[in-house]
Formats: C-alpha cells, structure tokens, sequence
C-alpha cells in the first residue's frame, strides 16, 4: 500500500468511496457527513490546496483523507477538557476506506502517514475530531494511540468529539 498526493484525475473514484462512507453512517444512524457533505467542491478544494491523499493498494485507490496544517479556528476553544498540547499541530480529517478494504489495517495506515509528515516538519501534536456516535471512528483513533481531549463546535454547531495524539521526535 503506498500513499499519494490526490490528482483531480483520483475525484471520481473518490467521490465513490466518500459516498460509500457517507452511506455507512446514514445506517448507522450517525449524523456525520449527511446533507451532502463531503462533496465534490469539498474535495476539490482539498485537491487544490495539496491537503488530500489517497492511498493505493496494487494501483487502485482504497481510501483518502486530507492533512492540514492550516490551524483549524473550531480548535480553538475546546469543552469539557483541554488539548494535550498548545503549540503547531497537524489535523486530520475525511478519513474514508472502502468497504471492502475495512479492518485490514488501511485507517491505520493513513494515520501513520499523518504522523510522518507531521515529524517531518517538526510538529509532534497530531489532533481530529468526529461525531460522538462514530464509534468505529472513534475506537480506531484511540487504538492508534489518540486520547480524548474534549468537545468542539463546528461553525454550523454540531458537536465533535476531539482527539489528540503527541507524537515521538
């Protein structure tokens, strides 16, 4: 399994597997990504800005999620807790796998990757946030070494459950 920068030649496939994540959650009754969201104007803005990869498995893409840098302004206030760290950090965020390649160690994968490139540039605070009722979400992040810090708002107000990890120099 290799991980690449997303091209906009990648948006169709994509798009297929944000659908089928999107569709997961709808029947686990998880209120997460419903109302058209992720969507390809989302991802294309991701695209653009270099943030997105996807990751492959023998030429065929199997999962994507984006990695930032930028800060992101609903970090900074948090509930119900505090972030493990105050200083850079990287955020992860649209984590999708295809169904077929779920529980083979893909999630982890692309967490890994994340964590490269934050050590890479001399960050070691990696930080996420999902709804409160993703538990497989949620479960996978705690397996990958991610502790709960608290509560954060997005702009339109919905809740998230928001986790860091510290990472090792």
């Amino acid at each position: 399994m290799i991980i690449r920068k997303t091209d906009k030649s990648d948006l169709v496939q994509v798009m297929k597997i944000i659908k089928q994540a999107q569709e997961f959650l709808k029947e686990k009754a998880i209120d997460q990504w419903q109302n058209n969201y992720p969507n390809e104007n989302v991802i294309s803005t991701d695209i653009e800005n270099g943030e997105s990869y996807v990751l492959e498995d023998e030429g065929k893409i199997i999962g994507t999620t984006v990695v930032t840098f930028a800060g992101e302004k609903t970090y900074d206030k948090i509930y119900e807790g505090k972030w493990l760290s105050n200083g850079n950090y990287g955020a992860i965020h649209r984590i999708a796998i295809d169904n077929r390649y779920k529980g083979h160690g893909a999630a982890h994968k692309i967490i890994k990757f994340a964590e490269e490139i934050c050590i890479e540039k001399n960050i070691y605070s990696l930080k996420v946030d999902t709804h409160e009722d993703n538990i497989p979400m949620q479960k996978m992040l705690k397996k990958n070494g991610f502790k709960n810090c608290g509560v954060i708002y997005l702009e339109d107000g919905s809740k998230r459950i928001a986790l860091e990890k510290i990472l090792k120099k």
